[in-house]
């Protein structure tokens, strides 16, 4: 003990080892490995390893309105930092000549149709979106959950957040009743439904003009297929895109 009552240092200790490495602790200190001549822990990332969370959002769009949405909730996934949203669309069931009866416009070839659901077990979180039929999900977006089967057997989405964004033609034609029923697909997944709530605020409760969207999601009426989405219902699909990013975020660090 020294006269200042402080320890005096010992001279058998060695001097500290300093570095210009910035890590990043992904769990307790480890065995010591020398890289570079440098000294790093086994269980540390250089930062520049780091890769981006993944958004899939997979979508069924025959009029081109679901597809509105979706590229629209893409920029908002995109907003947050870190994290990216990436496009497909589920193969489609009718045929040509059905498509055609039935006006439908061609589908754009930049968005790639997802033929495979092998990609899904390394997304970080998901965002469905399909039009209404009877206030449950279209036929094409039930026929892609259906090729899930051996996702679903190895539970590899179980805990995995979802959400999704619908179509109707109606204002009574099941916002809401069409993302409920969907929730039986995320549940047998072992899946975590996020919905939106009421996050977005003020715009939820204009009552001035009509607009799809509800607490599940987003939302478009489509009407005969000729109505357009309105403003109010793209920036709520941006702002569900938004807090979807950050809850998987949010999920990512637990």
């Amino acid at each position: 003990m020294g006269k200042g009552g402080g320890c005096v240092p010992s001279k058998k200790r060695p001097p500290p080892v300093t570095t210009d490495i910035v890590p990043v602790n992904v769990g307790s200190p480890t065995e010591h490995q020398t890289i570079d001549d440098q000294t790093v822990d086994d269980n540390v990332v250089p930062i520049e390893t780091l890769k981006n969370l993944k958004i899939l959002i997979i979508f069924y769009s025959m009029y081109g309105h679901v597809e509105t949405l979706a590229r629209r909730i893409k920029k908002g996934v995109e907003s947050v930092e870190g994290v990216d949203g990436v496009l497909y669309r589920v193969p489609e069931t009718l045929s040509q000549d059905v498509l055609a009866q039935m006006r439908a416009p061609p589908k754009d070839d930049e968005i790639v149709e997802m033929l495979s659901v092998d990609e899904m077990e390394s997304a970080d979180g998901f965002l469905f979106g399909f039009p209404t039929r009877y206030g449950s999900m279209a036929a094409q977006m039930k026929a892609f959950f259906d090729m899930t089967g051996g996702l679903w057997r190895e539970q590899k989405l179980a805990g995995k957040p979802a959400g999704f964004f619908v179509s109707t033609g109606t204002q009574g034609g099941g916002q809401e009743t069409t993302a409920w029923t969907a929730i039986t697909q995320l549940a047998h997944h072992g899946m975590l439904f996020v919905p939106v709530g009421y996050t977005f605020g003020a715009g939820m409760f204009k009552m001035d003009s009509i607009r799809g969207g509800t607490p599940y999601g987003a939302g478009v009426f489509a009407g005969d297929g000729t109505r357009e989405p309105t403003e109010a219902e793209l920036a709520l699909a941006e702002h569900q895109g938004k807090y979807m990013a950050g809850v998987v975020k949010k999920l990512a660090r637990v």
